[in-house]
């Protein structure tokens, strides 16, 4: 659920900017009350999992769409809502400066719409009520999967109210919107029992993680060695290698597009549009999670129809998974150790 630019005008994307910028500068604040040495690690290769885990594209059935896990109530569960946030616009900074995947206009609106609602919303009001009375795998797994398609479906509602906002004429409000939200549903399905998997993985090693996160503590003594043993190992099995099984479907948000506005390649509208595109095709280095092509090479793929091949073995789609894991690790760790530096540097202050 990747907006591009050409979904929203500049004012709109300027806005949710703005709106993005103040929950992270709030994220911040609050997450030195439980940031710890602990949890710079974890937010760093929890972000490089969700990374990674959003390039696998799974089918879905009868509708010719695809979707990814959004990541944002997995990095909730495991980090709080703070951290999360912030971990979720690492890895969205990452996706977009680097590997074209979503505009630089709409960084802002991907942030809100994938981490905001996910982290402040459905994680406090509806995961956390389910193990308001104790962690157990019961409660995990539904208060995983309800809180994951919740959150989706606020995110996939106000990515429609955007367009509205931003006068996206070629995207008619009801019928977009008769299209996004069912879509979700089902991606936030399955998306829900892909996370309740994973946050009943991290329960069963240790459970001290996602108790101590739920009560806003610091980590403390917790061992982390087979947690983030596992999820790194993760992180190359899936970014190197199942990233190739990828459904070359489009997603649900292109899918949504296309089926309401007859293309998924809408017209940019104003030149800050096309001064933003020409930014990010110069810092893309892997653009769409591959080996940059030359236009001509571009040219003879478009007129000779290469049927597509699945799965597609892609040295190029290994290289994204592996690079942008660790670019995103280091990010989201580099966040919280600045935070963690930060903090230490007001309390001697005080002393």
């Amino acid at each position: 659920m990747h907006m591009a630019d050409a979904l929203l005008s500049p004012v709109v994307g300027g806005s949710m900017l703005a709106a993005s910028v103040v929950v992270a500068a709030y994220s911040i604040k609050k997450t030195q009350n439980e940031l710890d040495e602990k949890k710079i690690p974890l937010m760093g290769v929890i972000g490089a999992f969700v990374f990674a885990a959003q390039m696998i594209n799974f089918a879905i059935p009868g509708t010719g769409s695809s979707g990814h896990i959004g990541g944002g109530m997995l990095l909730a569960i495991l980090l709080g809502p703070y951290a999360g946030f912030l971990t979720m616009a690492s890895i969205l900074m990452i996706q977009a400066l680097f590997f074209g995947d979503g505009g630089l206009l709409a960084y802002g609106s991907n942030v809100f719409n994938l981490g905001f609602f996910t982290c402040f919303v459905a994680y406090p009001l509806i995961y956390k009520w389910f193990t308001r009375k104790g962690i157990s795998p019961k409660r995990i797994f539904w208060g995983t999967l309800i809180s994951v398609v919740i959150g989706l479906q606020l995110g996939a509602f106000s990515l429609v109210l955007e367009t509205l906002l931003s006068g996206k004429t070629e995207l008619p409000f009801v019928t977009f919107l008769l299209l996004m939200q069912p879509i979700h549903l089902v991606i936030g399905i399955v998306e829900g029992l892909i996370t309740a998997g994973v946050v009943a993985f991290v329960w069963r090693e240790r459970p001290e993680i996602l108790e101590k996160t739920s009560a806003g503590l610091p980590l403390g003594k917790v061992s982390m060695k087979k947690v983030l043993t596992g999820l790194s190992i993760a992180v190359v099995v899936i970014g190197g290698g199942l990233s190739w099984f990828a459904s070359t479907d489009p997603d649900g948000l292109e899918w949504s597009v296309e089926k309401t506005g007859g293309t998924t390649e809408l017209e940019a509208s104003s030149s800050i549009h096309n001064v933003l595109a020409d930014i990010q095709s110069k810092i893309t280095f892997l653009p769409d999670y591959g080996f940059k092509t030359s236009e001509s090479d571009n040219e003879v793929k478009a007129t000779a129809q290469i049927e597509e091949v699945w799965p597609a073995v892609n040295t190029g789609t290994s290289v994204s998974g592996i690079v942008g894991g660790a670019l995103t690790l280091v990010l989201a760790g580099l966040t919280g150790l600045i935070i963690s530096l930060s903090k230490k540097r007001k309390e001697k202050a005080t002393l």
